[in-house]
């Protein structure tokens, strides 16, 4: 184990199991030496996260409905009431109504827009602003965007608009936060074979596209996306604020498919 992270403190949010980009990212900085807690909702996801936080050295686990304040409220209250003050946070919770991510855009309902929205994007803030609170020291935020925010991914819909949303709350969670000493960044995997990216209509089909024409001929690996983490939550990251750091082979660089994929 190196110590790039040691002595440092933060929560893992959005954990579903051992493909999670948040497992990835976890992995990553325990074994850079940082104390992680980790959040969960619900007694199933609880079952499936308990083990893979013990592999770690972690016992600390919250059970956390972020839409819903009191909820949040305890989660930091407990986070402050054992450490006092951390470090980092790492935020990977986004959702959508899986039938609305198929098909066109247009068929978004106002429903799952406003529930995507709130808990893709609004969770964000909402947890930045509490985590802020302990962070006396200054710290870091971490968030997972996607390609889909700023150009047309099939099938992403609604998420892709939600994602744009939390790219832009970056930016300006990082200008209000800067004076504390709080870094604000979104890292932007390439597509992932995960349960959340299994829930979009054409994840197979996209993730072999993008595999074939990004200029490294690979998509991301979760140890690539833990080392960014790591880069971001340690001193290293220190200047760094408001980005959007990709981490896709490359593949944002390209106007057309390889010559080679035609």
């Amino acid at each position: 184990m190196s110590s790039l992270m040691q002595g440092k403190r933060g929560l893992i949010m959005g954990v579903a199991n051992e493909r999670s980009i948040a497992w990835g990212i976890a992995k990553a900085l325990a074994a850079e030496g940082a104390e992680l807690a980790f959040s969960y909702q619900g007694d199933a996801f609880g079952k499936r996260v308990e083990p893979l936080a013990a592999s770690v050295g972690s016992d600390f686990m919250v059970d956390v409905d972020v839409t819903n304040d009191d909820s949040l409220d305890a989660c930091f209250a407990k986070l402050k009431d054992r450490w006092g003050t951390m470090d980092f946070l790492v935020h990977a919770i986004a959702f959508s109504d899986k039938n609305e991510l198929t098909g066109r855009f247009i068929n978004t309902s106002r429903a799952n827009f406003a529930n995507s929205l709130a808990i893709s994007c609004f969770s964000f803030i909402d947890v930045s602003r509490r985590a802020a609170e302990i962070m006396p020291a200054g710290g870091t935020l971490i968030t997972l965007t996607f390609q889909g925010s700023n150009r047309v991914t099939p099938n992403y819909n609604v998420m892709g608009v939600a994602k744009a949303a939390l790219e832009s709350a970056t930016r300006y969670l990082a200008n209000d936060l800067g004076p504390q000493g709080i870094r604000v960044n979104a890292i932007s995997p390439g597509p992932m074979k995960t349960l959340a990216g299994a829930a979009i209509g054409g994840a197979r089909a996209t993730f072999r596209h993008t595999e074939a024409n990004a200029p490294m001929r690979a998509n991301a690996t979760l140890e690539a996306i833990g080392g960014t983490a790591v880069y971001l939550a340690s001193d290293a990251g220190a200047c760094t604020t408001g980005e959007i750091i990709r981490v896709d082979g490359g593949y944002h660089v390209l106007g057309m498919p390889q010559q080679d994929g035609l």
